[in-house]
């Protein structure tokens, strides 16, 4: 593909069905797109790592490894290539397995071909958008490194770490009754610095995370004084957050309130890379603190994040929601995971709601939580949350 205008592209496409592989093989290169046809997983699996592509469509029920595994594959070999999976009907294991491995999409078999090119279309479009933004962010960050040598880089993070604060964002009931809790989000004053991406980029280059995750929790001890008390309040961590040996001490200045602070954990760094993941969350849930996992959704997190954190709440990423509400397939996809959250006992979060549309789509769909501008943006108080009436209401 050459240009986001110009939809075409390399097509990997796997189903042990000949007839059918090869019926939507034809679908695709009669509208200009190259098709590399595999029967199996094995194959399929050999394809991706020996050969580029602009998408993956994979049946999910494949002999040699199954288009889970397949996707795995995918997403560990490259973060952005989109993949959409081919089901008769996903159960829940598969549909929480799809999202949490960053499915594009998951499309019904039989598969209409007018629906498949324009799936395909949509994530070649994707896939570009998602390189061209990869590689701006590159450059970016290459200037950044050629404009600041470490020592630079060290006393700009000092500065941020020393002018860090905090915006609060309401999340609210599904059923309009109220504020459940607040998020606590990282801000910077420091120009070199500017966001939260940046001071964690720059903690992360010089070792001193643990510095960021201490400051956060220091800034959030003192609100909490002033939060109602029938209100929780979501702390984010990283993942190396879980090797600092005050987390879980009862020193640290959120003590106090464990039983009110729910700790989001995110896998956009792998805690597979984090020693004894499971016993430090196990002592966070032993003082009182419950755990999120954030971004499901993503493309990044998997299913390791069910069995290591054994969470108590699940925040689906802003990607599934928007727009949802004129989403067949993203609405299949939030059903299903809400459904399976619902069996184990887990209250799912959607962030990232703008519209009432989507909110009321959300709530349809059986999520237990919202949070989005469409209720308030973040901001240094606790603000009352806004609850816009359906239309025509």
């Amino acid at each position: 593909m050459n240009d986001l205008g110009d939809v075409s592209g390399r097509v990997l496409l796997a189903d042990d069905e000949d007839a059918i592989r090869r019926a939507l093989a034809k679908a695709l290169g009669a509208v200009g797109y190259q098709v590399v046809e595999a029967s199996n997983g094995s194959a399929a699996a050999e394809f991706v790592r020996s050969q580029p592509f602009d998408v993956v469509v994979s049946d999910i029920d494949l002999p040699g490894a199954d288009g889970i595994e397949l996707l795995r594959l995918v997403r560990s070999a490259n973060r952005d290539l989109p993949v959409l999976l081919m089901t008769p009907a996903p159960d829940l294991l598969t549909a929480v397995a799809a999202v949490s491995h960053g499915a594009l999409d998951c499309l019904m078999k039989p598969v209409d071909e007018e629906r498949l090119r324009r799936a395909v279309d949509q994530a070649v479009r994707t896939y570009a958008l998602a390189r061209a933004k990869r590689h701006a962010l590159e450059r970016m960050s290459a200037q950044r490194r050629g404009r600041l040598d470490r020592p630079d880089l060290s006393a700009s993070f000092e500065r941020a770490l020393g002018g860090l604060s905090v915006a609060y964002q309401p999340i609210v009931r599904a059923d309009g009754s109220g504020v459940y809790a607040y998020e606590a989000l990282l801000r910077s004053r420091e120009p070199v610095l500017p966001n939260p991406g940046a001071v964690l980029d720059a903690a992360e280059l010089l070792g001193r995370i643990v510095d960021v995750g201490r400051a956060i929790r220091s800034l959030v001890t003192e609100p909490l004084l002033r939060l109602s008390p029938d209100a929780l309040l979501f702390v984010n961590l990283h993942p190396r957050d879980l090797e600092d040996e005050l987390l879980a001490s009862t020193s640290s200045p959120l003590f106090p309130f464990a039983d009110r602070v729910v700790f989001e954990i995110t896998e956009r760094s792998a805690l597979e890379t984090v020693d004894n993941v499971r016993g430090s969350v196990e002592s966070l849930r032993a003082q009182g603190y419950r755990i999120a996992i954030d971004d499901l959704g993503a493309g990044y997190s998997g299913l390791t994040s069910f069995t290591e954190l054994r969470p108590d709440l699940v925040k689906l990423d802003m990607s599934l929601v928007r727009g949802i509400d004129s989403d067949n397939s993203r609405q299949r996809l939030v059903g299903t995971v809400s459904g399976a959250c619902k069996e184990m006992g887990l209250p799912v979060v959607a962030e990232g709601i703008e519209t009432v549309p989507e909110r009321d789509c959300l709530v349809d769909l059986g999520c237990d939580l919202l949070q989005g501008f469409l209720f308030a943006r973040p901001n240094p108080e606790f603000v009352v949350p806004a609850w816009p009436l359906r239309a025509g209401s």
